[in-house]
């Protein structure tokens, strides 16, 4: 993870509430912060997957893990740092990354197999910056 300075995102006071995600992100954070809490609010989103559809196999639940949370990550990343490229394991690679300065790179769910395997808990959500 790079823990810039987050002088072109300039922080602001951390403001979160138990609102949805756009409560939860704020507006502007500086990037060490905002990949903390992308981690964890996708991490979020995966509990609630598992406590919501508890009859799902195996498969089907490594499946809907996958594409949450990828899904989670990258309306986040979009509407926090639009101008950045993405890396992900779980998505088509956008090769405009090569040229770009800052590339976020994520890991949606690291340890599917242990995640798709209740109550399992070693597995992880990991959101990295390049710049």
């Amino acid at each position: 993870m790079s823990f810039s300075d987050g002088r072109e995102h300039a922080a602001q006071q951390d403001s979160t509430s138990s609102g949805g995600d756009d409560d939860l992100l704020g507006d502007r954070l500086d990037d060490a912060r905002l990949a903390r809490r992308l981690a964890d609010s996708a991490g979020r989103v995966l509990l609630e997957l598992r406590r919501d559809q508890p009859d799902l196999e195996p498969p089907a639940l490594k499946a809907a893990g996958d594409l949450r949370s990828q899904e989670h990550l990258a309306a986040q990343l979009q509407r926090h740092r639009p101008a950045d490229s993405v890396l992900s394991e779980e998505a088509t690679d956008d090769t405009t990354r090569l040229d770009a300065d800052r590339v976020w790179i994520i890991d949606p769910l690291d340890g599917t197999r242990e995640f798709s395997e209740i109550p399992r808990e070693d597995w992880a959500v990991h959101v990295a910056l390049w710049e």
